[in-house]
């Protein structure tokens, strides 16, 4: 399924995005990430992502949003990102966590070379529960994201379509 949002946006349902756990999870922290990518098959990337973070003990993915294709910002010589978001439960502290995203991100090819560069897979942690984290290397709540489109769109569709459930 496409939807054109507007002249550029447009949200995309996938097999497993949208998704929904039919299990209930016994782990501590309720953490939201936002993925992103603008490099390769981007789609294929995310399904790969889906399936390393289901298939490790560590997460139980309880949902995810639709995709949304975006024009990039900062650096906006680039083609059009990708983005969803995935909420996972854990019980990983956040270091941890935040310690395999950024191995996920590698093995999914993603290369740093300036902020805001085109990449094949970007993986933010918008919330990780409740906590309130600002250090050199991490921002949460993820900066800025009340103003992305990239978070909003997705995070409000999920929210609207799994309303009431966890």
């Amino acid at each position: 399924m496409k939807k054109n949002l507007s002249d550029k946006l447009t949200l995309y349902k996938t097999n497993i995005f949208p998704y929904i756990s039919k299990k209930q999870s016994r782990k501590k922290y309720l953490v939201t990430i936002g993925i992103g990518g603008n490099v390769g098959d981007v789609k294929k990337t995310f399904n790969k992502l889906f399936l390393s973070l289901k298939n490790n003990s560590h997460f139980h993915i309880v949902r995810t949003s639709p995709l949304l294709t975006n024009p990039a910002f900062g650096y906006t010589e680039q083609k059009d990102f990708l983005n969803g978001i995935i909420a996972i439960k854990t019980n990983l502290s956040v270091n941890d966590f935040f310690k395999i995203m950024q191995k996920l991100e590698i093995r999914y090819g993603r290369k740093r070379s300036f902020q805001d560069a085109p990449r094949t897979l970007d993986i933010d942690i918008i919330f990780f529960d409740n906590k309130k984290i600002n250090t050199k290397k991490l921002i949460i709540p993820h900066k800025d994201w009340a103003n992305r489109e990239s978070v909003i769109i997705p995070l409000n569709y999920m929210k609207k379509i799994y309303k009431g459930r966890k």
